[in-house]
């Protein structure tokens, strides 16, 4: 009966791995605004990220220029311009600004029943990036207004179970993980065999890890499989990938410490072994 308590918490410690990480995650990065802002930095050197902030930048930045007949260039003009004003260190600061504020609207499309998409407010890029035309000297630069742009990144057709997903994430929060360490320890604790037990636990470990990669890369393929085709796919999987880093981070730390353990309760048995 020991064996068999302890082989069911083995198992229920496995399954828990994956929704503890997601969890945690959940509740302690996406709802951090610093660790947001964190994770969507790198975002302001990717390329497909710049292509779609500077397409529809210019585009509606183009649209508030009144340029007569050379309105046909404008376009173009603020493409290269911007293009190049993306590769600055003043362009990374206006990015990290933007996502600041766009925090607060990702936790609303996912904690309310408002809104069903994720989406990224330029303002202060666009600011900045008007700043920065002007004392270039671009022609026409002066002419632009102060204009809100918005890049949408994420869209649903219906984020209602999402929502209620995260909602419960974030209430298990911390407790998952202490769960699962608990029951870990319990299934050692009530082993007849506690060696045989550790190795156990930690080839569940090293399964739950597994289990939460595998669940990673199955939600970028549903998420990118289910956007909009106005939604550019390569920007929204790095997007997904920015978000999702500290899973994968998890999933390989936890594989690492499962097997460490699986190996030490093994070797520690040989040894015992060797006359």
């Amino acid at each position: 009966m020991r064996t068999f308590i302890s082989a069911v918490l083995i198992a229920l410690m496995t399954l828990l791995v994956p929704v503890s990480a997601v969890g945690y995650w959940a509740d302690r990065e996406l709802g951090d605004a610093d660790r947001y802002a964190a994770a969507m930095s790198p975002l302001a050197s990717d390329p497909a990220v710049q292509e779609v902030v500077v397409t529809q930048t210019a585009r509606a930045l183009s649209g508030q220029i009144d340029a007569g007949p050379f309105q046909g260039g404008i376009e173009a003009l603020l493409r290269e311009a911007i293009g190049s004003f993306a590769g600055t260190p003043a362009y990374r600061t206006a990015w990290d600004a933007a996502n600041r504020a766009a925090h607060a609207a990702f936790l609303e499309a996912l904690t309310t029943g408002q809104g069903n998409a994720v989406t990224i407010d330029l303002a202060p890029v666009v600011a900045r990036i008007r700043q920065e035309l002007v004392t270039d000297g671009v022609p026409l630069a002066e002419l632009i207004p102060e204009t809100r742009v918005s890049v949408k990144v994420m869209e649903y057709d219906n984020l209602g179970a999402l929502r209620e997903g995260f909602r419960m994430m974030q209430v298990a929060g911390v407790w998952l993980p202490v769960l699962t360490v608990v029951l870990a320890a319990a299934a050692v604790a009530v082993a007849v065999r506690r060696r045989r037990a550790v190795a156990a636990t930690g080839l569940g470990l090293a399964l739950g890890a597994g289990l939460l990669w595998l669940a990673v890369a199955a939600g970028r393929r549903i998420t990118l499989a289910d956007l909009p085709p106005d939604i550019d796919r390569a920007a929204a999987g790095a997007v997904y990938d920015a978000l999702t880093a500290f899973l994968r981070t998890t999933a390989w730390v936890v594989l690492a410490v499962g097997l460490a353990v699986a190996l030490a309760a093994w070797l520690s048995g040989r040894v015992r072994r060797t006359p």
